[in-house]
């Protein structure tokens, strides 16, 4: 007779939240912290934080999770503060010194060299990355005192800007970049070309793919969010050791986006009740209307007021190549 599955243990949630990731988390942490939080089955992060650096990480439940690679593959923005005549192992403060100079660059002296940094550009990621290497991350092999060699690889760089000179020693930058892109290595590259080596002191990333800066929320107003819809517990109970628990999740699902706020830059295919019934059993509908794509390499369709699948549009038809099945 064949073996029931256990039942998944948590909620069955959908969407997104946008965490504002508070320094000294890392982004694992944080993923576990608000799987616990909203008691879901299912949940993961698009795109790693370093734990010294504050702002956007999106994080998806349910369906959602599906979705993560179109939010990974969009555009990052970060704006970053740099600290000249030093160059530190790690490319930030975590890291130890392995050189320093005097000198330090003028805002103009700047400017000149930002232009060598937009664009398609080489780049060496930092010691200390999540690259691997023959199966080990970068930075494992780094803590543990091996040499690390990572090759040079192509990224795209969209804008580069100062955004002020608080002192002569730091310079702060807004960066909009493509996947793969470091900004602790422009900051190191950049040190390095204007003579005086730097290092990053402070990171914030404030927009991820379709979602900006706006759509953040702290992790402090999840926690009160929490709060709000814990049991109250009777004397009898706090004395024999019992722990309240979230019993009313309506103030922390305030916070959850819809899945498809991923897919903003996708042609979306809004169908019936009868055609949505038929992509989420895994069939091709028609579209109808003259302004209906005739082909799309990618899109997603909405029906029954929800995401229900990814697919293409050819002869304008939409072929679903992945349907959601969660009610969300």
């Amino acid at each position: 007779m064949a073996r029931r599955g256990k039942k998944p243990k948590g909620r069955a949630i959908n969407g997104w939240v946008i965490l504002d990731k508070p320094k000294g988390m890392g982004s694992t942490d944080c993923v576990g912290k608000l799987k616990w939080l909203y008691f879901a089955q299912k949940c993961g992060h698009a795109g790693t934080l370093d734990p010294l650096a504050s702002g956007m990480l999106p994080i998806a439940f349910g369906d959602a999770t599906k979705t993560v690679p179109y939010v990974m593959d969009g555009r990052k923005t970060y704006r970053f503060t740099v600290r000249w005549g030093v160059q530190t192992t790690t490319d930030d403060t975590e890291g130890t010194p392995v050189a320093t100079s005097d000198l330090r660059p003028g805002e103009d002296q700047i400017r000149e060299c930002l232009g060598h940094y937009v664009g398609e550009i080489e780049q060496v990621p930092p010691a200390f990355s999540a690259i691997k290497i023959a199966g080990e991350r970068a930075y494992d092999l780094a803590r543990s005192g091996e040499t690390v060699e990572i090759e040079s690889r192509i990224v795209t760089v969209h804008s580069l800007d100062i955004v002020e000179t608080p002192d002569a020693d730091t310079t702060v930058f807004e960066a909009e970049c493509g996947k793969g892109t470091y900004v602790r290595a422009i900051a190191r590259d950049l040190g390095r070309d204007l003579g005086c080596y730097g290092h990053i002191v402070e990171l914030r990333r404030t927009a991820v793919g379709a979602f900006e800066e706006a759509d953040m929320v702290p992790l402090d107003d999840l926690l009160e969010a929490g709060e709000e819809g814990r049991e109250e517990l009777d004397a009898e109970a706090i004395e024999a050791g019992a722990k309240a628990r979230i019993i009313d999740f309506e103030p922390l699902d305030e916070y959850i986006i819809e899945p498809e706020a991923a897919l903003s830059e996708l042609y979306e295919v809004m169908l019936g009740d009868d055609q949505a019934s038929r992509v989420l059993a895994g069939n091709s509908v028609l579209l109808k209307g003259r302004d209906a794509p005739a082909f799309c390499d990618e899109a997603f369709a909405t029906g029954h007021g929800r995401l229900i699948a990814l697919g293409a549009i050819e002869q304008g038809s939409f072929h679903p190549k992945r349907v959601f099945g969660g009610k969300g």
